[in-house]
């Protein structure tokens, strides 16, 4: 199926896409750091990344005409920063808002489908109407705002329209642990489908649970056994836990689906840094409140990009011994799904920010898959396993 992406990064959102069966007609990027490592990767022969058509340059200047009506799929992750948390919250006011390209992307070219990510700050309160403006545009494109028009009646135009929608619009909020990867990250996806071709968009189900990994933890014990360590004690259970697993014991059902991916399981094989290949030891790492790392047992909270390279407690592990220290770039690579092969040529403070701004390559196959499902479905055609 072919794609085209916008806003690219270092290439977690269009890995999973291209392990999902899309394959890219075009890639575009700003950053030029991103870029770099892109390029890099792709003169190594990294699998999938050998064949992006990766360019450095601004999607204002993009001519999506070019592809109009030949596309399956327009993907990306419009930058966040406008709408995170941590950010200055000034939404559609920040110059960095590229939202309205992302529309102007699928009016162009007019694709079956579209699947944009951002973080799930724009579902606050604060920014609802500016997100009901996206999803009202996305549902009717080509409608484009009139000279001096303001969003909101821009909005109350787009909904007040008797036509026919050109794009049904689903948004849904989702943990990537959800889906596979070893990471609690939260987001909010924006995905639609051509209405013509009659499929039905349902939210992605999710793959994975916290309900299985506890019990294989803590009823069957097969979590321990594979990593070959002793069960630890059960005072380790935390507090919030411990109801969910005297339910198991009780009841004995076992939960559908596939566990949580941990740290540990991510990790596994890797080792202590090396200073080889990405692994390296970097200091400076310590607990303050708020910041206290990621446990082993449990996946990772959201890996940061931050605004001046790396927050200080957050990207970083708990050992078993209770000590902590930063997750070297190979660790971090693992737990964005990027593959060992995957080598970050930059500074390590330059490397994580791009990490930290990456889509998780395992939520994007499972997002990749779940659309190329219902692409197949209008098709009437089956989707190889």
């Amino acid at each position: 199926m072919r794609s085209v992406e916008l806003f690219s990064g270092c290439g977690g959102l269009a890995l999973g896409l291209s392990r999902a069966g899309f394959h890219h007609d075009l890639m575009i990027e700003w950053n030029e750091e991103a870029v770099a490592t892109v390029h890099h990767n792709r003169a190594r022969g990294v699998r999938h990344v050998k064949e992006w058509p990766l360019e450095r340059g601004d999607v204002r200047d993009a001519e999506w005409q070019q592809f109009s009506g030949g596309l399956d799929l327009v993907a990306g992750g419009p930058p966040c920063q406008p709408f995170s948390i941590g950010g200055k919250h000034r939404g559609e006011q920040d110059a960095r808002d590229m939202w309205p390209e992302a529309i102007r992307a699928v009016r162009e070219a007019q694709p079956r489908a579209f699947l944009f990510e951002n973080v799930r700050g724009i579902a606050r309160p604060m920014f609802a109407h500016y997100l009901r403006w996206i999803v009202a545009h996305l549902r009717h494109p080509s409608v484009v705002r009139r000279a001096a028009e303001n969003h909101e009646n821009h909005t109350a135009r787009l909904e007040a329209r008797r036509a026919p929608e050109a794009y049904q619009v689903v948004v849904a909020q989702v943990n990537a642990a959800d889906f596979g990867a070893p990471q609690k990250r939260h987001r909010v996806i924006v995905a639609g489908v051509r209405s013509d071709l009659g499929v039905y968009l349902e939210a992605p189900r999710p793959t994975h649970s916290k309900e299985r990994l506890l019990w294989d933890q803590w009823f069957t014990g097969a979590y321990w056994k594979r990593h070959g360590i002793a069960v630890p004690d059960e005072s380790t259970i935390a507090p919030s836990d411990r109801p969910l697993v005297a339910r198991f014991r009780t009841k004995q059902i076992e939960p559908a689906g596939k566990p949580w991916v941990t740290v540990r399981d991510a990790l596994a094989g890797l080792g202590e840094p090396t200073g080889k290949a990405n692994h390296v030891f970097q200091d400076g790492a310590r607990v303050y409140p708020g910041h206290t790392g990621s446990p082993l047992d449990q996946p990772a909270k959201a890996l940061k990009a931050g605004d001046h390279g790396v927050p200080g407690g957050e990207n970083m592990m708990v050992r078993d011994d209770g000590s902590v220290r930063y997750f070297t770039i190979r660790e971090s690579a693992r737990l964005q799904g990027l593959p060992d092969a995957y080598h970050f040529p930059g500074s390590w403070s330059e490397s994580m920010r791009q990490l930290g701004n990456a889509v998780p390559s395992q939520l994007a196959e499972a997002l990749g898959r779940w659309m190329a499902e219902n692409l197949m479905t209008s098709r009437g055609d089956r989707l190889a396993a």
